[in-house]
């Protein structure tokens, strides 16, 4: 008997397949090789993001966004991303404090 870990809710929805083969489309594009062109990344990115080795960042989402004329939410949508707001953590702009020596 094998046991399955159970899927959280965020990666039983994400797809950034669905996402990249719908900017193809639209783009009328060939393949992965392609696409990275358009966005103007080395095609290794578009592979791992593919493979979800990389997640599609928001330079990313915003390149996207820009050869597609497609709006972030719909692009969100595309990959699975249905949360309605990003939240950042306060801990992400509080400085460093110095190293005492």
């Amino acid at each position: 008997m094998t046991f399955s870990r159970p899927k959280l809710s965020a990666e039983a929805t994400y797809d950034p397949n669905n996402l990249l083969d719908c900017l193809i489309a639209k783009l009328n594009l060939k393949n992965d090789a392609a696409l990275s062109r358009a966005l103007e990344v080395a095609a290794p990115v578009i592979s791992k993001i593919r493979h979800r080795r990389l997640p599609v960042g928001a330079s990313m989402l915003i390149r996207m966004h820009e050869i597609s004329d497609m709006s972030i939410a719909e692009l969100r949508e595309l990959m699975g991303d249905r949360r309605e707001k990003f939240r950042i953590s306060p801990e992400q702009f509080r400085p460093k404090e110095a190293e005492r020596v």
